[in-house]
């Protein structure tokens, strides 16, 4: 699909009954069951896709499983979950940011998926940011996680640029590999006590 569409162009005006996370230029939002457009648009683009599942995500898997486990995550995990991002300026859907429970008390789990049109512009490291900074502050985390294949250099930048700390390199088997797993996955991650002596200094 295009990205002209005006399905996708994805301008929005947000409540704040909406409204999850504010930075500096973006607004995070809880998905609804009216956005498939915007993730099967997302997830069409193999280069956002190239270190995830190396292929486009089938608009019926969003429909079925994607977008309702997102939908989910919120209902079983307040204040948890995966939400769209917009720009302030133009209501542009920029794509999402997420916080998810990992299982482990305490620990929990940030990720970003960004459309390539707003690549370069820094909203992954400030997303991020505000994200880390929420599960602190008002989630009451311990310890905060990340991690990518080894080889996405990108996200690892942006994962050091929001004081993530690298951790480690792991191997996950997979039955069917992407190029470059033979490198391994890598985690990042910061504690409480880490970031607060960051923000006092």
């Amino acid at each position: 699909m295009k990205s002209g569409c005006p399905e996708v162009r994805a301008t929005a005006r947000i409540t704040r009954m909406e409204t999850y996370l504010e930075t500096e230029r973006l607004v995070l939002r809880r998905f609804t069951t009216g956005d498939v457009e915007l993730l099967v648009e997302l997830d069409s683009d193999l280069e956002v896709m190239r270190f995830l599942s190396g292929q486009v995500t089938a608009r019926d898997e969003i429909e079925n499983k994607v977008l309702p486990g997102m939908l989910d995550v919120y209902a079983r995990h307040p204040g948890l979950g995966t939400f769209a991002a917009h720009e302030k300026a133009t209501g542009e859907f920029v794509g999402w940011f997420g916080l998810q429970p990992t299982g482990t008390a305490g620990v929990l789990d940030v990720g970003y998926r960004l459309r390539r049109q707003t690549w370069g512009r820094g909203y992954a490291t400030e997303g991020t940011r505000a994200l880390i900074a929420k599960a602190f502050t008002e989630l009451g985390a311990e310890r905060v996680v990340a991690d990518t294949m080894a080889v996405n250099t990108r996200s690892r930048r942006v994962m050091v640029k929001s004081g993530l700390r690298f951790v480690r390199v792991f191997h996950v088997a997979f039955e069917d590999p992407l190029p470059g797993t033979e490198h391994g996955e890598v985690e990042y991650a910061l504690d409480r006590e880490t970031w607060l002596a960051g923000t006092r200094a």
